[in-house]
């Protein structure tokens, strides 16, 4: 493409791909090899490349102004050499910055940029790519297990892995324990290892910490050879204010607003992009397609969205702009996420593009022409926070909660929702999972597997993040290893068993996946036993298939549970977390449970299962109830038959005189119509019953 295309493209904000115009890039010019270099700065006063190669020399190397770019040609330089621009900005201060479109940066706490290319990847991952086309997310399982690579597992001298064996290791990891998906705290370069990457320098630069871009792309790529997809968390929300970043990048606000009551979220300390700049627009299209096209990233989890919507967030008391008709709504961020979200389906049609929206913001995973935001996935995060208080309740208390576990309901399927246990639910006081239930360590792994039984059961898509399965006591560190060695003890061991099980039964139930987004795959059974703290609902596949699932968020056992059910023969118990194997007792139902006509819950039939104490039991049903027969009417006396036989000879009679009278009638109209011109329209046949029935139920 020629040049001035891709520079009018990245001025108009359509510039998708800018990683291969700007950048380091190898290049031969009058037969010398080198490499191009181009970045932009607008308000620079001049621009110079500073490396190993010039003993970081200002003006050794300097750059050609074209128009708001600066570009030029170094010849005889390495692969992996170090670097940086030497910006002179405004105020004729030079500062030393990172290429914002570096694929390799060195290792903190160093910051350059490193020569690299990354063109020649070989991918052997088409089949898997292919396979999450045809199966996307919307009716297929997914359960994701969210993973920070720099805690999950160190060496045993506490170095990090590398992207290569961390893989290899995470791969059969993830596959063994069934989930479909893992999503990466960011990876993304970033100075500070206390911000879990999400105060970014490097947006096309997968963090050195672990190795080299192309190692990252082998892990990508190996984990797709294992069947699991790769979500990553990307921050387009806000950058930190480290000097050699993208802050004040030319002595200006260049990245940034300018407007002082926009530009940063003061609560993170951290700058804001300016959304309605064309060229920042660029930036970060062109930053999310490289992670899905040039990484085969399968989703991009979008960081603090909510922040991006709103002019006034965090800013409570503070200062700030309305939008142009004086509301507080950051319509240019709008914009930006719907442009966002067009793009990145346009490049890969079956791409996760997960919000991360913490307020009620209308639509966000509804299409753009709709007045949606564009994503086709949304963080619960009602959900999440409803169940995370309920659970730190003592159980006695819980009967005045007993919305918390139920009124997501009430919005269930207004967006398309992922249901999280995120990392922020498991850090800063916050406890972990098992440490945020009542009792004793034994009860709470009890309600710990009750709990997960619910969120898989529960519409929407799932994401746990990692050491849950564990039986994880600590909350996470993210300086240290999970606990792995708590798998030595036969507790945990059969906790760890649980969560595996529990998620081969998720993947291979189709109504509990199927249906995620709609009333069609639910069906409330108890709604409203706070006293006993349980609910029971059914989820329904496409067939219509149905599965009860009883939890049970209470220290009491249920003997025969009454609940009013669909007439099926009888239900079959399929799963229960208090299975002796899980480290229960075994309390539940063994043997097929009868559906009986006794009337329950606004039904003719109802069912009496056995509920495990801060449990859940699953349960399927099969066959039909049999339908009571007709009675069979009294025979009637022969002096009855003999009149009933002569009205029929009489009807017979009456019904050929209407016969004859109505094609009499025809005739005579038939006479009296005008003629028309041209052939008439015959009328539409009636369906059938059984066609009508087809298309009422489509409908």
């Amino acid at each position: 493409m020629a040049k001035y295309d891709q520079a009018e493209r990245f001025h108009a904000g359509t510039l998708t791909d800018g990683w291969r115009w700007f950048g380091s890039h190898p290049d031969t010019k009058n037969g010398a090899e080198g490499w191009t270099f181009r970045v932009w700065a607008p308000h620079a006063q001049d621009v110079s490349v500073v490396g190993d190669f010039n003993n970081w020399t200002n003006g050794a190397h300097p750059l050609t102004r074209n128009g708001e770019v600066w570009e030029g040609f170094i010849p005889g330089l390495q692969e992996y050499a170090s670097y940086k621009y030497a910006v002179k900005g405004p105020d004729g201060e030079t500062r030393l910055k990172t290429d914002p479109y570096a694929f390799h940066c060195e290792t903190r706490p160093a910051t350059a940029g490193k020569l690299y290319d990354i063109a020649d990847f070989k991918w052997t991952d088409a089949a898997f790519l292919a396979k999450q086309e045809k199966h996307q997310a919307y009716d297929s399982p997914l359960n994701i297990y969210e993973v920070h690579l720099g805690s999950w597992k160190k060496r045993p001298n506490g170095d990090f892995y590398d992207y290569k064996d961390m893989s290899k290791e995470l791969a059969a990891y993830v596959k063994d324990m069934g989930y479909t998906a893992i999503e990466l705290l960011p990876v993304l370069e970033h100075p500070f290892d206390g911000s879990w990457g999400y105060q970014c320098t490097g947006y096309f630069a997968p963090t050195s910490r672990y190795g080299t871009p192309k190692d990252f792309l082998w892990f990508v790529n190996h984990m797709h050879k294992n069947g699991i997809a790769v979500i990553l968390d990307w921050v387009p929300a806000h950058f930190c204010k480290d000097a050699h970043g993208l802050y004040e990048f030319d002595g200006g606000c260049c990245y940034e607003y300018s407007d002082p009551n926009k530009w940063e979220h003061a609560s993170w300390g951290t700058r804001v992009f300016d959304y309605g700049r064309p060229e920042v627009k660029s930036f970060l299209f062109s930053s999310a397609r490289f992670w899905l096209e040039e990484c085969h990233i399968d989703g991009l989890r979008v960081d603090a969205v909510a922040s991006m919507l709103y002019l006034d967030y965090s800013r409570q008391g503070g200062a700030w702009t309305p939008n142009k008709y004086g509301g507080h709504e950051n319509l240019e961020a709008i914009d930006f996420l719907r442009e966002l979200n067009a793009m990145a389906f346009s490049v890969k049609p079956g791409v996760m593009m997960i919000a991360e929206e913490s307020t009620a913001w209308p639509m966000v995973s509804r299409p753009a022409d709709i007045g949606g935001l564009g994503f086709n996935l949304k963080w619960n995060m009602g959900w999440m926070n409803d169940m995370c208080h309920y659970l730190k309740l003592d159980p006695w208390f819980r009967q005045d909660h007993h919305k918390d576990i139920t009124f997501s309901m009430m919005y269930a399927f207004s967006e398309n929702f992922v249901l999280p246990i995120s990392h922020d639910e498991v850090v800063h006081m916050k406890g972990s999972v098992v440490g945020k239930m009542p009792g004793d360590y034994t009860n709470q792994l009890r309600c710990t597997r009750g709990f997960y039984a619910y969120l898989l059961a529960h519409p929407g898509k799932k994401l746990l993040f990692m050491g849950a399965e564990l039986g994880q006591w600590h909350e996470w560190n993210d300086k240290e290893s999970l606990d792995w060695y708590l798998l030595d003890s036969e507790e945990n061991q059969k906790v760890h068993r649980f969560f595996k099980e529990a998620n081969a039964f998720y993947k291979k139930e189709p109504a509990l996946w199927e249906i995620d987004f709609s009333w069609e795959g639910f069906e409330w059974l108890v709604v409203d036993d706070n006293h006993n703290n349980v609910v029971v609902f059914l989820r329904k596949d496409k067939k219509g298939r149905d599965l009860l699932c009883a939890v049970n968020f209470s220290p009491n056992t249920y003997e025969g549970y009454r609940m009013g059910v669909p007439a099926h023969k009888q239900y079959t118990p399929v799963f229960n977390t208090d299975a002796v194997e899980y480290g229960g007792d075994g309390f539940g139902d063994t043997e097929p449970v009868p559906v009986e006509a006794i009337p329950s819950h606004g039904k003719e039939h109802s069912a009496a299962i056995r509920i495990p104490a801060f449990g859940a039991v699953f349960l399927r049903g099969e066959g039909t109830f049999p339908k009571p027969k007709a009675a069979k009417e009294p025979k009637a006396p022969k002096a009855v038959k003999t009149v009933e036989k002569a009205s029929k000879a009489a009807g017979k009679t009456v019904k050929a005189s209407a016969k004859a009278l109505v094609k009499t009638v025809k005739s005579s109209a038939k006479a009296e119509k005008a003629p028309k011109e041209g052939k008439a329209e015959k009328p539409a046949r009636k369906p059938r019953a059984k066609k009508q029935a087809k298309e009422l139920k489509e409908t």
